[in-house]
């Protein structure tokens, strides 16, 4: 079932993003780069990620998905780079 979700990370930034699939393992894909310089080695080693779905729908197709995704990430200002990880759509201040 198709659902848009967000990750909360040990730093409080967020991550949100959809799976079309309902696969409860899938985390998305955030850019390393970006996520990589907010944590030293040894956090990386060991830490814990949060998912939450936000959304869900037994009758939602792709469009729907996206335009929900979208929706989520403008209203938890997951596109904001000081409190998470989406660099899309592009946040205007």
């Amino acid at each position: 079932m198709p659902n848009v979700y967000k990750l909360t990370f040990p730093n409080g930034k967020i991550f949100v993003e959809h799976d079309l699939l309902d696969q409860i393992t899938y985390m998305g894909s955030i850019a390393n780069d970006l996520f990589r310089r907010d944590f030293p080695d040894e956090q990386i080693d060991d830490f814990s990620v949060r998912k939450e779905i936000l959304w869900r729908s037994d009758t939602a197709d792709h469009d729907d998905v996206e335009r929900i995704e979208i929706e989520w990430i403008r209203r938890l200002r997951a596109n904001d780079p000081e409190i998470g990880y989406n660099r899309w759509p592009e946040f205007d201040g």
